[in-house]
């Protein structure tokens, strides 16, 4: 018997508050339930006072069977291997999908494994210095894995969420992300989890390549054979799952240099706008100071300004913001936060869909205009901010909104620092003047949000891929070169750490019924 209950978060942290509860709720006799588990958990702020909304199970005159672990339906691995380019989570829970068709995965990654990451993740914050195959975007677990792990996903129709889940589970993620309505495990406990699913790989036959660049595809008579690697290696397969992340411009390159067809896609751009915690916590849940045990709270944001979608994206309570540049001479933002989520302060992406309008100066690059705009906005961020280190520029809103150059900048997470900046300049016009008007919206949306508090900080410009790599929505696999199947964010049909999870998923099982048919 499944009911829904709404408690005080005191009340929801108590066990036996929540067994009574559900069991009032019911109406059944207290002696019939031998367990009960929450299902659902998430948060009501529209009243004075917040409360949980649970969703509670009562097991009646019986006890819960134990589900098998999911690494229980791996197969020994036969002679079919498929090579997987790209360590994230399409790739990853690719690898795993394959298993259980007895399927042996070969993962090349340009990047290090999660915990050699470390050593140039701080070498970008404090240094400056990008290293273009080991940053926040790309190595061991993708771009998720040191921004944050959010795994909240609208993609219901796309896959067993649950299974995804799960498997995070399994691997040392908290129980707590298969009840979350919004689940987060966090850039501080994320590696150890990559790790662990890098290991289950490994112990089940997989293969996993660190620092193997893919430099050339190895095709003949229109079949992908295999990739090439660091101009010389090569790595053979019965079909080529690719899995590169939204970040991986010269594959896209690399793609239409060998006459292989890609498609431009609709993105967004814009700013990291970043508020003090409290003052979002106070917005969200009414009151002077948060419940200790409420989380620090987030919002999302949508409007339309001159027929254009402004949205926020990727909102990091108690978060932090980061340099994800993954070339010298550009400035890209992101956000991330700890499990804890008690940094204090708050940032979200603010985005402006790109349309055709705003690639006008670049239609000269062809399939590569959307690609060559993003690319113009992060070297204009770079230089603005010092055209040194990744110093990022910024200004206050209220000062962006009206045109001001701000002359004193607040705090920030932002470690390389901020520079002021006129950032309503520097930000592509068409997309500048549409964010002006969306923060106004915004502000009376949610009462003292829009403030000289907040601080807008950019380039926000890797929402997602401008770039598309087509393939039937069918078989999965790409509709010039048998045997390699697009995946992921990277390809276009993904937009975060589930929802790639979910396409590899997807993508493994079309690949494994094309090299056990051929």
């Amino acid at each position: 018997m499944i009911v829904e209950i709404k408690l005080s978060p005191a009340d929801a942290a108590d066990a036996a508050i929540v067994r009574a509860s559900a069991i009032e709720r019911a109406s059944i006799a207290a002696k019939r339930v031998r367990h009960f588990e929450i299902l659902k958990r998430s948060i009501d702020a529209r009243g004075k006072n917040p409360l949980f909304v649970l969703q509670v199970k009562l097991y009646l005159d019986e006890l819960p069977q134990a589900e098998p672990l999911i690494r229980e339906s791996y197969k020994p691995l036969g002679q079919k291997r498929i090579v997987i380019v790209g360590a994230g989570p399409a790739g990853y829970f690719a690898a795993l999908e394959l298993l259980e068709h007895g399927i042996k995965p070969v993962i090349v990654d340009r990047g290090k494994d999660v915990q050699a990451r470390r050593i140039d993740l701080k070498k970008i914050q404090q240094d400056g210095i990008v290293n273009p195959h080991s940053n926040y975007c790309f190595g061991e677990g993708g771009a998720g894995t040191y921004s944050d792990g959010k795994l909240y996903t609208r993609s219901h129709k796309r896959g067993d969420i649950r299974k995804a889940l799960q498997i995070f589970v399994e691997h040392g993620a908290k129980t707590d992300i298969l009840i979350d309505a919004h689940p987060h495990i966090g850039s501080n406990k994320l590696p150890r989890v990559v790790k662990a699913l890098r290991e289950t790989i490994l112990e089940f036959g997989g293969e996993i390549h660190f620092d193997h660049y893919v430099t050339d595809f190895i095709i003949e008579e229109n079949k992908i054979l295999g990739v090439r690697v660091n101009n010389n290696d090569e790595i053979l397969g019965d079909a080529v799952i690719l899995a590169t992340g939204h970040s991986a411009r010269d594959i896209f390159y690399l793609l239409h240099e060998r006459g292989i067809l890609i498609e431009s896609k609709p993105y967004a751009v814009g700013v990291r706008l970043e508020h003090p915690q409290p003052l979002i916590d106070r917005i969200q849940y009414g009151s002077p100071e948060r419940d200790p045990l409420l989380p620090p709270s987030s919002y999302k944001l949508v409007c339309q300004v001159e027929n254009r979608g402004v949205f926020s994206f990727c909102m990091c309570p108690g978060g932090w913001i980061v340099p994800a540049s993954t070339a010298p001479g550009e400035l890209v933002v992101n956000g991330m936060s700890l499990s804890k989520r008690d940094n204090e302060y708050a940032n979200s992406g603010i985005v402006v869909a790109v349309e055709l309008e705003d690639l006008q100066p670049y239609s000269r690059h062809g399939v590569f205009a959307g690609l060559e705009f993003q690319r113009a906005f992060e070297q204009a961020a770079f230089i603005a901010g010092g055209g040194i280190t990744q110093q990022a520029p910024a200004q206050r809103m209220i000062d962006f909104v009206e045109g001001k150059l701000s002359t004193s900048m607040g705090g920030t997470s932002y470690i390389p620092g901020i520079v002021s900046a006129p950032m309503h300049e520097i930000v592509p016009h068409g997309i500048s003047t549409r964010l002006r008007q969306a923060f106004k919206q915004f502000g009376k949306t949610m009462r003292g949000y829009y403030t000289n508090e907040a601080q807008v900080i950019g380039a926000e410009s890797r929402t997602s891929s401008p770039i598309r790599i087509p393939r039937d929505p069918a078989t999965f696999m790409h509709p010039q070169i048998s045997g390699l199947f697009p995946a992921g964010e990277g390809a276009g049909y993904a937009g975060g750490i589930i929802s790639a999870a979910l396409d590899g998923q997807n993508t493994a099982n079309k690949a494994a019924e094309y090299v056990y048919n051929t």
